[in-house]
């Protein structure tokens, strides 16, 4: 699942090209929307929320829509081929004079009053990339459940917004957590703190680094590195699948680098 800093990027390249340009052209192909026009109105800006994706437009209407797995926005000049999907994977089609945006493979995408946002994202805590960003809040969000793993904590959304399991899992091993550590165990300030450094260092990258060194096989310390050896210690990085079933995600160590203890 994209993460914050993937998000604020695709959300900065939509804002370059759409801010003040006015719909020519609107086509909505998800059935709550399907018999909206949004011709004639104006991208006012796109802002992202975490991993939320706010296009505002002129006359109070703001489309929402977020990744999920595997959505993306894609932007085409006049004539260009589009190549982010077959067309069946097509969810909404924005067109102005210069460009076009086509959102593929979008599992959420709804249209809401723009004073009424909260309504889709007023449940995320402070938003790691925000110039606003709540320290306070952020930690004491964390702290309000002793007993949760920190892995399970720094992946609510509800907490802290913008951060995925490449974070965490980097964020946990920097800091020598084992993932199932629980709350109570945990300097929150230094995870919160190093979270959002992290994200605020990838946000104009390509790649999403933790290392420090940008080449393929040494962006990450563990994340994705089962069955190699640490970097640091040289112990065989392990991995598990972390929270519910029906929500599971494949979290990774290194035994000796973040003990249980």
């Amino acid at each position: 699942m994209p993460e914050g800093d993937t998000v604020w990027r695709a959300c900065k390249r939509l804002n370059q090209a759409l801010a003040g340009q006015g719909l020519v052209r609107t086509d909505f192909r998800v059935p709550s929307l399907a018999t909206t026009n949004l011709s004639g109105r104006t991208m006012l800006e796109v802002v992202a929320r975490g991993k939320h994706i706010l296009m505002r437009l002129s006359g109070g209407l703001t489309l929402h829509s977020h990744f999920r797995m595997d959505g993306s926005w894609h932007l085409y000049r006049p004539g260009e081929r589009w190549h982010g999907g077959p067309d069946h994977q097509i969810r909404v089609v924005l067109e102005t004079a210069p460009w076009t945006a086509v959102g593929y493979r979008l599992p959420v995408l709804d249209l809401v009053a723009t004073d009424d946002e909260d309504s889709v994202v007023g449940h995320l805590g402070p938003d790691l990339l925000s110039p606003s960003f709540d320290r306070a809040l952020a930690i004491a969000n964390l702290e309000s459940d002793p007993e949760r793993t920190v892995s399970e904590a720094l992946l609510d959304q509800r907490n802290l917004a913008g951060i995925g399991n490449f974070y965490r899992t980097e964020v946990c091993f920097l800091l020598g957590l084992h993932p199932w550590r629980p709350i109570s165990a945990v300097d929150v300030p230094a995870a919160v703190d190093l979270s959002r450094k992290l994200l605020k260092a990838n946000v104009r990258r390509g790649a999403q680094v933790s290392t420090g060194v940008d080449r393929p096989g040494q962006r990450t310390w563990v994340f994705e590195r089962a069955g190699k050896p640490c970097h640091r210690c040289g112990t065989t990085i392990l991995t598990a699948s972390l929270g519910e079933p029906t929500r599971e995600r494949v979290t990774y160590w290194c035994p000796a680098c973040q003990p249980e203890s």
